[in-house]
């Protein structure tokens, strides 16, 4: 059987994974390979990626990976693209240069231009559209940003002479030696631009944002034929045939097919799609409609949540304080922790996601003791995670009343589900079973998964969910007096710390 090569590219790191099917229509894993780059920080609250970063890492983990599975160009069936959604790259039209660092999904240098949006009434218009929130996250008002902050770059967009996209977007022009400008239904959705009812681009929100349509990619399926990657790459040409932003990419990966469904991602940060089916739903709690995928011309939506923090508060613990050397070490640390003690972390480094959506707050620790240590930090830092989970599970249970608290279970991936400790908490915290996969790098293997059905190699979605498989169910076992009291401690905290917010 052939392979699909899946780009996996995230926040932090690029991957490439080469993915085989076997006999019994089992998706296995032949090799991967994963490099690291630089993140920028040239203001408080601004985070920037060096496009040429991303590019690089990308094309020698995809060489990598071909190297450790012996596999040539010939032998790779399609490849499929996932990637960290919300960042922004303008490049010029003609030579690919990015005119500016890449302005990544976290940053929030555009939340004054956000209010004054909001406090003009637009965000009603808005929602209704893209069926976001005026947020500094999402895409389109970073693509403001550069155009008016770049100099220049206004007066050339207007000419037709730059591009704009999501990472997604930028890969598929390099890799096509700039022939091909597109994107898919999913990363679209995720710009202030997209009408996800009409699955086009808006008029009136490019208008609002002072976006020219002549930047904008073409918009496709999930799973279609988007170009073919020029053969000097990679010793061949291969076709490209699957996108998806990475959240959604996970929702294929773990097989949430079915309306009711819901996944949780832990990386950088945390995202909990439940499928909708084919009406979006609109949120009374502060989460966001979204494309979970198009295929065939059909798109599926979901309720999000987003969390900003959670994988990043472990690397905080490792490079900012300095208690950890590993990240495996942080549950082990916990486990040692002093059960007197009511330590909670808000991590809103960046601000707070779902369902608050305060870019202004920024991160506290309360119920701090003299005793407090290293131990009780890193309990800290892996139960915020939960909490936050919970938060955004009470609203989604809000918004979809099917969604039954004794039957539904959560599908897990992304590193931090390596952690026991937190995936037992978690379940613990939601009175509700968790479930993780045997393949848990489900975002790579959902556009695997969209290149190989467009390519021919893999099945339908029905036969492609009978082959998940279950590495553990983790069911809750705290009592409900003190899930009760945790929760209600968890509460506290992060009113306390909204009420530090002087817009509040």
């Amino acid at each position: 059987m052939p392979f699909v090569m899946a780009i996996d590219q995230g926040t932090t790191s690029s991957r490439a994974i080469l993915f085989r099917q076997g006999p019994s229509n089992d998706i296995s894993i032949a090799a991967s390979a994963q490099q690291e780059f630089p993140q920028h920080f040239p203001a408080s609250g601004w985070v920037e990626h060096e496009p040429e970063d991303i590019w690089a890492t990308t094309i020698a983990t995809c060489r990598a990976a071909m190297d450790k599975a012996g596999a040539t160009a010939a032998d790779i069936a399609a490849i499929g693209i996932t990637n960290q959604r919300e960042t922004v790259v303008v490049w010029d039209a003609v030579s690919g240069q990015a005119i500016h660092r890449a302005i990544v999904w976290q940053d929030r240098r555009t939340a004054e231009f956000c209010t004054r949006l909001k406090a003009e009434g637009l965000e009603p218009m808005v929602t209704a559209k893209t069926g976001l929130i005026i947020d500094p996250y999402f895409s389109g008002t970073k693509v403001a940003w550069l155009l008016d902050n770049v100099p220049g770059a206004r007066a050339r967009a207007e000419r037709g002479e730059l591009k704009f996209g999501t990472v997604d977007c930028y890969l598929l022009w390099r890799l096509t030696g700039g022939k091909v400008h597109a994107t898919d239904a999913t990363n679209a959705s995720r710009t202030l631009l997209f009408n996800i009812h009409d699955g086009a681009w808006d008029d009136e929100l490019l208008k609002l944002l002072g976006v020219p349509r002549s930047m904008l990619p073409e918009v496709k399926d999930s799973s279609a034929h988007f170009g073919d990657s020029v053969p000097e790459l990679f010793g061949g040409s291969i076709t490209i045939r699957g996108i998806a932003g990475d959240q959604q990419a996970a929702t294929i990966g773990q097989a949430c097919f079915t309306p009711g469904m819901i996944k949780s991602t832990y990386g950088t940060g945390c995202f909990a799609l439940l499928n909708t089916g084919a009406t979006p739903v609109k949120s009374n709690n502060k989460l966001l409609t979204t494309v979970a995928y198009q295929l065939d011309g059909k798109r599926t939506y979901a309720l999000e949540g987003s969390i900003f923090v959670a994988g990043s508060a472990v690397q905080w613990l490792r490079d900012g304080l300095g208690v950890i050397k590993h990240a495996s070490e942080t549950g082990p640390l916990a486990d040692k922790s002093d059960s007197a003690q009511s330590v909670y972390l808000v991590p809103a480094f960046v601000g707070m996601g779902a369902p608050y959506w305060n870019p202004r707050v920024r991160g506290a620790l309360f119920g701090l003791t003299r005793n407090t240590g290293p131990a009780e930090l890193a309990h800290a830092a892996l139960e915020s995670v939960c909490y936050q989970t919970f938060d955004l599970w009470a609203a989604m249970r809000a918004d979809w009343p099917d969604a039954d608290a004794a039957t539904t279970v959560l599908r897990v991936d992304g590193g931090m589900t390596a952690s026991d400790w937190t995936m037992q908490r978690l379940a613990d915290l939601l009175d509700a079973p968790v479930d993780r996969p045997v393949i848990q790098e489900t975002t790579a293997l959902g556009a695997a998964y969209l290149a190989g059905l467009s390519a021919g190699v893999f099945p339908e979605p029905s036969k492609f969910a009978d082959n998940w498989r279950l590495d553990h169910r983790f069911r809750p076992a705290m009592s409900a007096a003190t899930r009760t009291r945790k929760l209600a401690g968890w509460a506290r905290a992060v009113k306390g710390l909204l009420a530090t917010d002087e817009g509040e």
